[in-house]
């Protein structure tokens, strides 16, 4: 069966899911399920992904579970990544934390939600750009 391609003028928003093969060339802003998928080096997916096989070229922002994963040189990845098998090549960019597991789909399968990792951080701001310290005077804190 011949993969599912979403092309690089194509923009979706929204989980995508399939049993087969996905190729993803454009834009994803959510999650994606599939048998093997493979990220183009132009790709951008901003949510989770779950697949036995990923192939990375292009970039992540978000949770990466795979039986055997592979970020390629042009890859850029910014989220956990749950393993079986991770290969990691020069020139490969990834900021976040690997995670050996025997079966690294299995917190998918039962239906748990995958983290995609977009706003993980917008707690650890929580007090920039409020007004609690405008009456401070300057080099003091809370």
């Amino acid at each position: 069966m011949a993969p599912s391609v979403i092309g690089e003028d194509l923009s979706v928003e929204g989980n995508v899911v399939s049993k087969g093969e996905v190729q993803v060339e454009g834009e994803i802003k959510g999650d994606i399920h599939c048998a093997s998928l493979v990220i183009g080096d132009k790709a951008l997916i901003e949510g989770g992904v779950v697949a036995d096989d990923v192939i990375v070229r292009g970039r992540v922002v978000g949770t990466v579970r795979g039986q055997r994963v592979t970020l390629q040189s042009t890859s850029h990845v910014e989220g956990d990544i749950f393993h079986q098998s991770l290969a990691i090549e020069q020139g490969s960019y990834f900021e976040g934390k690997s995670r050996r597991s025997d079966d690294p789909l299995a917190d998918a399968k039962t239906g748990s939600k995958i983290k995609s990792g977009l706003g993980a951080s917008s707690n650890s701001t929580s007090g920039v750009g409020s007004d609690d310290n405008s009456s401070k005077p300057p080099g003091t804190t809370r």
